[in-house]
């Protein structure tokens, strides 16, 4: 790449801001007037959007119904606008208006199929987040606003709503000799939950105020259990995930209701059923709800809890690590060029605060690598998502903040690579050793950490401490405590909240150019 003719600083640049103004006018005048350096940053551009085009041009999924093909199942949506989950036993009767439900829970049991080391035999047992307890429903509806006080298979009371909303009770289980009483009720918009180990004194779990409850819900009892899932690491990298039916059965006694309900009939609902279930459930206990004396025996598998089983929008940005080692290049250049040819004598000549010149120049390649990330992570996130819909593939959805934090982040980083990248050029002003080490730093780190060759604990930590960490700023879908799943790195999940990991990646940026300041105040050039 050659460096071709730049045009002469003007002698005259005053200090303080108008002198900044014109280094910073000079520095991109440079920038511009090298064909090599622009088009790099155009073919930048055009990988992240062509990459990722064709990535989700690849990505096909389809459905039978026997040998028809048909359209593939998409998950309800709650209140949030979140992909979610929501399936469970329930008997229920209408409530209008305020009322409470008070039950006492004597027994929680549930079987787990298959589960590891040998996989050779089912096993009595309940998985941590299986659910048992009272819920107030705005319908039977999947995705429908609620609030719920359960008994959880390992984490103890809780209070959850709408679906990503959840807050801890106190530990411990439920027996016959050990009941635990639960107490949810509604007040206007308001629904509070409560926990007793006698029926006599409470305890308040939380409150929460459902989105959109309408006057006349469904209230009653619930029992689910989410699959158990084990992830174990392949030998030659990646790692496979297996996930298996669970069911829970819970017996209530003591039923109260207060409100408009007392004298109903109760009605049992398998919210979210689509078919007869498993073989478990055909031959040993179906899904359901058995009612004798006043007591209830309710079995069910599901969950009521966010979704993350899809595509997301940050597949669309697979193109961002080419572009983003073309940008490093580009970078790398715009420093390392004039040491080569020796015009570094001239800038500083015109300039001697040596500090600004530097700065002048990030300013510049940062907001040059800005506005092209921007467009094309503006492109390409948009009309990937839509061309990974028409080949049959569900996209998780997320709200319009988030994906707009998608697209500028993605720019963010980029913008913020380069800048590291020219610190290093400024620090080592050798191409090669900059351009290395700024792959070594950013690149290398990702690719090991989402490639499944590490340990997840490794990878987790790399995603921490090096540069790589600033693309957590790329993750759509959040981990969420009270959901199970494979919360690795190779599943698009970081370490650090997104923000947080663009802000590392920032700091190093930051640091190396504090650094390459300092070498060139105490060099000759």
């Amino acid at each position: 790449m050659t460096i071709g003719a730049f045009r002469p600083y003007r002698s005259d640049l005053r200090p303080g801001r108008d002198g900044f103004v014109n280094l910073v006018r000079a520095e991109w005048t440079k920038l511009r007037t090298v064909r090599g350096w622009m088009i790099g940053m155009v073919i930048a551009a055009l990988l992240i959007v062509s990459l990722g085009l064709l990535a989700a041009a690849g990505s096909h999924t389809s459905c039978s119904h026997g040998p028809v093909e048909v359209a593939c199942p998409t998950d309800p949506v709650g209140p949030d606008g979140e992909a979610v989950h929501d399936r469970f036993s329930f008997a229920n009767q209408p409530l209008t208006g305020d009322g409470s439900i008070t039950v006492r829970l004597t027994s929680m049991t549930g079987i787990i199929t298959y589960p590891p080391p040998h996989h050779d035999k089912i096993v009595r047992g309940l998985v941590p987040w299986a659910k048992a307890g009272v819920i107030i429903k705005g319908s039977t509806k999947q995705g429908s606003a609620y609030a719920a006080v359960m008994l959880t298979g390992k984490h103890g009371v809780r209070m959850q709503h709408d679906f990503t909303h959840d807050t801890a009770g106190r530990p411990g289980g439920a027996s016959a000799t050990s009941p635990r009483w639960l107490r949810l009720t509604r007040s206007g918009g308001t629904l509070s939950g409560y926990e007793s180990t006698d029926g006599t004194h409470w305890t308040k779990v939380g409150t929460a105020r459902p989105a959109g409850l309408p006057d006349t819900v469904r209230v009653g009892l619930f029992v689910n259990s989410p699959g158990d899932l084990t992830v174990k690491q392949g030998e030659l990298g990646g790692s496979i995930a297996q996930a298996r039916f669970t069911q829970a059965t819970a017996v209530f006694d003591q039923v109260s209701l207060r409100g408009t309900t007392a004298g109903r009939a109760w009605s049992r609902d398998e919210v979210g059923s689509d078919g007869p279930g498993t073989d478990w459930e055909r031959f040993h206990r179906p899904a359901g709800v058995e009612e004798s004396g006043g007591t209830f025996t309710v079995t069910g598998s599901g969950d009521i809890a966010p979704s993350t089983e899809g595509q997301r929008i940050e597949n669309t940005l697979t193109g961002a690590m080419a572009g983003l080692i073309v940008v490093i290049v580009v970078a790398v250049l715009f420093i390392t060029a004039e040491y080569r040819r020796g015009l570094i004598r001239t800038t500083l000549l015109a300039s001697p605060r040596r500090g600004r010149v530097l700065a002048a120049k990030a300013l510049v390649i940062g907001a040059v690598t800005f506005v092209a990330g921007l467009a094309a992570a503006g492109a390409v996130v948009p009309v990937g998502k839509e061309i990974l819909r028409a080949n049959g593939n569900y996209v998780l959805p997320v709200a319009p903040l988030t994906e707009l934090r998608v697209v500028v982040g993605t720019a963010v980083l980029l913008s913020a690579a380069a800048v590291l990248a020219l610190a290093l050029g400024a620090l080592f002003r050798r191409s090669v050793a900059a351009v290395v080490t700024a792959i070594v730093v950013i690149v290398l780190p990702y690719g090991l950490a989402t490639a499944s060759v590490l340990p997840v604990g490794v990878a987790q930590w790399l995603l921490r401490l090096t540069p790589a960490a600033g693309f957590a700023i790329q993750q759509s879908i959040p981990e969420y405590p009270h959901v199970i799943n494979n919360y690795a790195p190779s599943a698009g999940y970081y370490p650090l909240a997104p923000w947080a990991g663009l802000a590392v990646l920032c700091g190093f940026a930051a640091l190396a150019l504090g650094l390459a300041v300092l070498r060139m105040r105490r060099s000759d050039v």
